[in-house]
């Protein structure tokens, strides 16, 4: 098949990757998001799905929005059979959907119709799912709620990021998108309509939500930490500014003697207090500075006695 490839960051250049790959496609084209500012000069920058086409010799396009007239006429030019998203992160509604005779086909990383939205895996992880997934489906007008061609399982192991278990996700399903797109060519793979129960929604997760409040039970923080790592990071404060924990948390289920949010530092480690039990940190990033173990951290600022996070 022709194909139009839509994605924009990095966990959507795989699945690009394994469509150039193929023997049995040819990608004529990339859709991604407009150049964006970044890094300390605040310069425009292709994302990267748009530098690994541009690397490839593939023609990219960079609409505002894809209800724009010049994009949807080069499209028709174009005449994709199909238009495989992978996070692409704009809306895509008639007359684009329409243009594709296969239409534009989602691999989206949960087991549909769980998690529905902008941030499948890390709502999996912060509802302690120990299963998760990825799922390729037609797009349609609403809501990631669209007919599914096929699905993968992956695991989530009791120490995964949010950014870990997408890395994984991106690579298996690369395979399945491609595999999809194989089947949909030579028309033995059907879409089957998404169960009407079990529907979850997964909505982007700001920095507030990412906020951690020490009354809550220790597991429930660890998925927070989990959650929210690498973006847009877990948070509390410290005397007054905003201190990250960038790295995932060790529970201590026999230790329950601090109360919530108090620190309790010793040579290589420290404690605070939860609702439940207490839990060690791992990497910490104080403001402005980097990530350091808490440890350094904690013997840079000096803590005293029965000093407490999140005041």
């Amino acid at each position: 098949m022709r194909l139009v490839f839509a994605g924009t960051p990095e966990v959507a250049v795989p699945a690009l990757e394994a469509l150039l790959a193929s023997d049995q496609h040819e990608v004529v084209a990339v859709v991604t998001r407009p150049d964006a500012p970044a890094g300390r000069g605040r310069k425009l920058v292709a994302s990267p799905v748009g530098q690994r086409a541009q690397e490839a010799g593939i023609e990219v396009l960079k609409p505002a929005k894809p209800s724009e007239p010049e994009f949807l006429a080069r499209l028709t030019e174009l005449a994709p059979d199909c238009c495989p998203v992978v996070a692409y992160g704009a809306l895509l509604r008639e007359p684009a959907l329409e243009i594709p005779r296969h239409g534009w086909v989602n691999l989206h990383f949960s087991l549909l119709p769980a998690w529905r939205g902008a941030a499948p895996v890390q709502h999996a992880v912060l509802a302690g799912d120990e299963v998760t997934g990825a799922s390729t489906f037609r797009i349609e007008r609403g809501l990631d709620s669209g007919p599914v061609f096929g699905i993968l399982t992956e695991e989530i192991r009791p120490t995964d990021t949010s950014g870990e278990l997408l890395t994984r996700l991106s690579h298996a399903g690369a395979r399945l998108l491609t595999a999809t797109m194989d089947g949909i060519a030579e028309g033995v793979l059907q879409a089957v309509p998404q169960p009407t129960e079990g529907i979850t929604l997964a909505p982007k997760i700001n920095v507030e939500d990412a906020r951690i409040d020490w009354t809550h039970p220790a597991l429930r923080i660890d998925r927070l930490v989990r959650g929210c790592a690498p973006a847009p990071g877990a948070w509390t404060t410290f005397r007054g500014e905003r201190l990250k924990l960038s790295g995932p948390v060790k529970l201590l289920t026999d230790s329950s003697e601090l109360p919530p949010g108090e620190l309790a530092v010793s040579k290589n480690s420290v404690r605070v207090g939860t609702g439940s039990h207490e839990i060690e940190l791992g990497e910490v990033q104080p403001q402005g500075k980097k990530p350091m173990r808490a440890a350094d951290w904690a013997r840079g600022v000096r803590i005293e006695s029965g000093e407490l996070l999140g005041v």
